[in-house]
């Protein structure tokens, strides 16, 4: 029997490689006439009122991003806009070598799997269309919840959704958002990824002072599940 019954993933720096803002996003600012270095300070400085889906749907949400920016684009232009930012947020997203076999070989194994992920609009619109989704049992996105890690709500819906304990699930995440440490609070065994190219990656209110266990790669959770417990 595997270890654990139930894996849970972030998304962003766990199941892909490290994010980066990628040129594709210049579209987006000159959509908005507003200059790009100012949008990316407004997106930063607001990750978590829009990730917790305070400001409405996906153009409620930028025409928002525009008033704290000062720019006040057109109906038509925070549209286009708004299917720019979802083309560039796609573009940015890299999934990791190893994400589709660890999560086939975690299915294989009978182990159930979901995402967590602390994220706007545009993942849930595009992740159903990458190789990942067919091995994911549950999706919990922060902006359906209305809560953003380590708010222990995002945790247990997964665990509803799987139908399983919280001390039954192993949670993996680069540590973004102190989600480990809101993993272990509801109930859970948390080990970070620390992956080589997490070095550049765009996070939220990370977690350096994690002493908890730590994986360099997908694959080494995959024998995580594998290993027999102490003492048995």
């Amino acid at each position: 029997m595997p270890r654990y019954p139930a894996v849970l993933f972030d998304f962003f720096g766990t199941l892909t490689r490290c994010v980066q803002r990628g040129a594709a996003h210049e579209t987006t600012a000159e959509l908005l006439g507003c200059p790009v270095d100012t949008l990316a300070a407004v997106l930063d400085r607001t990750f978590y009122q829009r990730a917790s889906g305070r400001h409405g749907n996906a153009e409620a949400t930028l025409r928002w991003v525009c008033a704290q920016a000062g720019v006040h684009p057109s109906d038509d232009a925070v549209r286009a806009a708004v299917a720019s930012r979802h083309r560039a947020v796609r573009a940015d997203t890299r999934l990791r070598d190893d994400a589709v076999p660890a999560l086939a070989a975690l299915r294989e194994r009978g182990v159930r799997t979901g995402v967590v992920s602390d994220c706007t609009h545009e993942l849930p619109a595009f992740l159903p269309q990458l190789a990942v989704a067919p091995l994911l049992d549950a999706r919990i996105f922060s902006v359906h919840v209305g809560r953003c890690k380590p708010d222990p709500a995002l945790y247990l819906a997964a665990c509803r959704r799987l139908a399983v304990r919280p001390e039954d699930c192993l949670y993996v995440g680069d540590g973004g958002s102190r989600e480990l440490t809101g993993a272990q609070r509801a109930g859970m065994t948390a080990v970070r990824l620390a992956a080589p190219d997490l070095a550049g990656h765009l996070v939220f209110d990370a977690e350096p002072d994690w002493d908890g266990p730590v994986v360099g790669s997908l694959s080494e959770v995959v024998e995580l599940v594998d290993a027999v417990p102490v003492g048995c």
